[in-house]
């Protein structure tokens, strides 16, 4: 990856890519899951807790000696004392296309035949190149796996039944198996595939299964990561739209994002984290919605940006609206265009449509607040708070200075600098007075203008 950062903990659909494989075998109803970590061990160790608590446990791989190894140090971590666990599955923790479905087909095929003590899935590509070759005799039995670099002739590179990396085996089987492994190989490591020829020489029954294209993609640099990421795009899209929910083509939703039916999700739209679009929602063009609660029925206009709030039912924003933390806005509200928010709750029906600053406040149901108006809620110390009671109107170019408390169904003039509370249904206007000079604009006209040969000389 040519990164600081370990590559499982690199981010795609909004998740680090060591979460997909652990999800899966949790989904797939393995009863503990153990990660070999190396590189990078604590980040990913504290990741693991942090998401999965104790259903997933980290074992260190000290030497990288290869993934017969990398196995032998998770069978071993395995809980002795379970008497619940008879088989493991090994696999790669850089497979974010892998499936619970994919992980419990291996698991039937070792325990549909009391004889197998071996299982692992293999598939059949039009290009093998890179991949460890299903080796199999005149009979069809599998006899070993070799890897790309180890193919000795050109009847074996031209097999194209690989190998993508699901093994399930008898946990006993492991024991035995792993402990014999050698480095005798182009790596001088220790490769896990060996113990399907260790399993042929001792006379136990190995079992395969067909696995889908998917699961071969792995992740080994940023390339591969994004082609991964669209996959799982693609496939959240594809199973919201069976679910009733319209998503455009170009949509990113995220994993872990929730939308309900009769939602639309606009072209361009990215949803992540903790997401959540209610029924019959809209979110429009360019939107991008960051751990957002979205009610039902409201509307997201194009380009809007919201980020841990609140958009209450039949609500509006935008276009061009900024949602910043901690903002509520309430049921049929309105946010218009270059409205900011941050640390606000607007009330049912108040509304706020052009070009505003709207941080630290309350605002009651109701209120319209004008064009331009200001919420000065920074001294350069300490934010403070402008609460605005029910029904009270805010005219264009306000600035409300906090801590202030305008009443209900007060009303604030055009231009006035609110720096006192305003009583209930009070007018409140500071304004300078207008004087008009009669007959003073051409002579100010005539001094304004810079004569010809100062403006020649310059």
């Amino acid at each position: 990856m040519k990164s600081e950062l370990p590559k499982v903990m690199h981010t795609l659909a909004g998740r680090p890519l060591i979460y997909f494989p652990v999800r899966a075998a949790l989904d797939a109803g393995c009863v503990e899951v153990i990660v070999v970590v190396g590189h990078g061990r604590e980040l990913v160790s504290s990741y693991l807790e942090k998401t999965f608590g104790g259903r997933v446990r980290t074992a260190v791989q000290v030497a990288q000696r290869g993934t017969g190894d990398a196995a032998k140090v998770g069978i071993d971590a395995v809980d002795a004392t379970r008497d619940d666990c008879d088989a493991a599955i090994v696999f790669y923790g850089d497979a974010p296309l892998l499936a619970a479905s994919d992980l419990v087909q291996i698991a039937q095929a070792l325990h549909g035949d009391k004889a197998s003590e071996l299982a692992l899935a293999t598939c059949t590509v039009d290009d093998a190149h890179g991949y460890g070759r299903i080796l199999r005799d005149a009979r069809g039995d599998i006899t070993e796996i070799r890897e790309h670099r180890d193919l000795r002739t050109d009847a074996e590179r031209a097999v194209r039944e690989i190998n993508p990396g699901i093994f399930a085996a008898k946990m006993s089987f492991w024991h035995s198996k792993l402990a014999l492994l050698k480095p005798n190989n182009a790596q001088g490591e220790l490769y896990l595939t060996d113990v399907v020829s260790l399993a042929r020489e001792s006379g136990q029954v190995v079992r395969t299964a067909s696995a889908r294209d998917a699961v071969l993609l792995g992740v080994n640099d940023r390339q591969q990561l994004v082609e991964a990421e669209v996959a799982i795009h693609d496939r959240i899209a594809r199973d919201l739209r069976r679910s009733g929910v319209t998503v455009r083509a170009g949509a990113r939703i995220d994993e872990g994002v929730e939308v309900g039916h009769d939602a639309t999700i606009e072209m361009g739209v990215v949803l992540r984290g903790a997401t959540v679009v209610g029924p019959g929602a809209s979110i429009d063009v360019g939107c991008v919605l960051t751990n957002v609660v979205v009610d039902a029925g409201a509307i997201l206009k194009p380009y809007s940006v919201l980020t841990d709030s609140r958009v209450g039912a039949r609500a509006q924003i935008g276009p061009f609206s900024h949602v910043r933390p901690d903002s509520d806005i309430g049921e049929e509200a309105h946010i218009g265009n270059f409205v900011e928010t941050k640390k606000t709750r607007l009330g049912r029906g108040a509304k706020a449509n052009h070009l505003a600053y709207l941080g630290d406040g309350v605002i009651g149901p109701a209120v319209n607040v004008g064009a331009g108006t200001i919420f000065c809620n920074y001294d350069g110390y300490k934010k403070h708070t402008t609460v605005i009671e029910e029904g009270a109107f805010i005219g264009s170019d306000s600035q409300i200075v906090a801590p202030v408390t305008i009443g209900k169904g007060a009303y604030v003039a055009t231009g006035t600098t609110v720096t006192r509370d305003v009583p209930a249904d009070a007018l409140a206007i500071s304004r300078i007075r207008q004087e008009n000079k009669e007959g003073y604009a051409p002579r100010l006209r005539a001094k304004l203008k810079p004569s010809k040969k100062s403006s020649s000389s310059t």
